[in-house]
This record gives structure tokens, C-alpha cells and sequence, in this order.
């Protein structure tokens, strides 16, 4: 297998420092409240595991999965729920935990499925938003880093499975 070193487009410094102040806002947001974070999988596990650690409020933890990528670079259009989250969110406040936003197809469509659960509120925790891919009208409440449209991965983010135990995020055969 051949060696492949991602050129870093975000440190793992910048990473960890930049978590730490989402951590902040959503602790002084929720300051007398409980919290279910629902970390979306594969792709936002490590986010939302630094995530956590930095949130000083009481909460629990669930996953889900949906899929639209496979192993392409390009979205096929279509979502599909691969993993339900097991937590009963009625009357809750809920902070769904994403990797990252570009079309906003996939996280429209997870706020339509947990909404008709009736959470108290629903916030949205991304790490990557690529504002140009943007096609649905998606709201970040705590946004890590706004990128261009590069395919990266990294800190979780995988290419075909690859690539997600990088501390750092980078650039999918940038210069090559």
C-alpha cells in the first residue's frame, strides 16, 4: 500500500483550541439545562468525543448514521438512516454533533427526522461548513472552521474509509 501524507489544512492545535471555545458556548447556552448530544457517524466521533470533554453541563450521548457519500468524493443525493438513535428526545435539548456541512442534504434531512420527535430544541455542532456547496438552508449554531470546497479528511473524516486516525485535517491529493 503506498505511503500518503495529506498536505494539514487545519492543525491539530488549531483543532483543539477551536473545540475548546465550541465547548464554552454550548456550556454557557445550556448553563441550567441537561443536554442529549447526538453524534452523527462514522465522521463526527472524534469532534464529538473533544467535544464533550469540554461541555461543563450534564448530558448524555447517543449516535446515529446516515449515509449519502459511500466511497465517492461526491454525494449521491440520496440520504439513507443506516443507525437510529436509541435516546428518547422529547422535551429535550438536543445538540446534534456533525462532521461536516456542505450541500446541507444530509443534516436538512436529520433535523426533519428528529424534529418530528418534539425536542425541546435542536442545535447543530459542525465542525467543517463549505459555505459554496451549500444547496438547503442549514442553521450552525457552533461552526469549528468555514473551509473551501476541498475534499478533506481526517480528525475523523475518511476517504473510502481511510485516513480518519489523522490528528490533523487535510487535504485529499492536494498538490498531486
Amino acid at each position: 500500500m503506498e505511503l500518503y501524507t495529506p498536505e494539514a489544512l487545519i492543525s491539530e492545535e488549531e483543532i483543539a483550541l477551536r473545540i475548546a471555545a465550541l465547548g464554552a458556548a454550548i456550556t454557557k447556552d445550556f448553563e441550567d439545562e441537561e443536554i442529549v448530544v447526538i453524534c452523527v457517524l462514522k465522521g463526527a466521533f472524534m469532534f464529538c468525543s473533544d467535544l464533550i470533554k469540554k461541555i461543563n453541563r450534564p448530558l448524555s450521548l447517543d449516535f446515529i448514521s446516515l449515509s449519502s457519500y459511500g466511497d465517492s468524493t461526491h454525494s449521491s443525493g440520496n440520504v439513507k438512516l443506516d443507525m437510529d438513535i436509541t435516546a428518547n428526545i422529547e422535551g429535550k435539548n438536543v445538540v446534534i454533533v456533525e462532521d461536516i456541512v456542505d450541500s446541507g442534504l444530509t443534516i436538512k434531512t436529520l433535523m426533519e427526522i428528529l424534529s418530528v420527535r418534539k425536542p425541546k430544541t435542536i442545535k447543530l455542532a459542525s465542525l467543517l461548513f463549505k459555505p459554496t456547496k451549500l444547496q438547503h438552508k442549514v442553521t450552525i449554531d457552533y461552526l469549528g472552521f468555514e473551509i473551501e470546497d476541498k475534499f478533506v479528511i481526517g480528525y475523523g473524516l475518511d476517504y473510502a474509509g481511510r485516513y480518519r486516525e489523522l490528528p490533523y485535517i487535510g487535504i485529499l491529493n492536494a498538490g498531486n
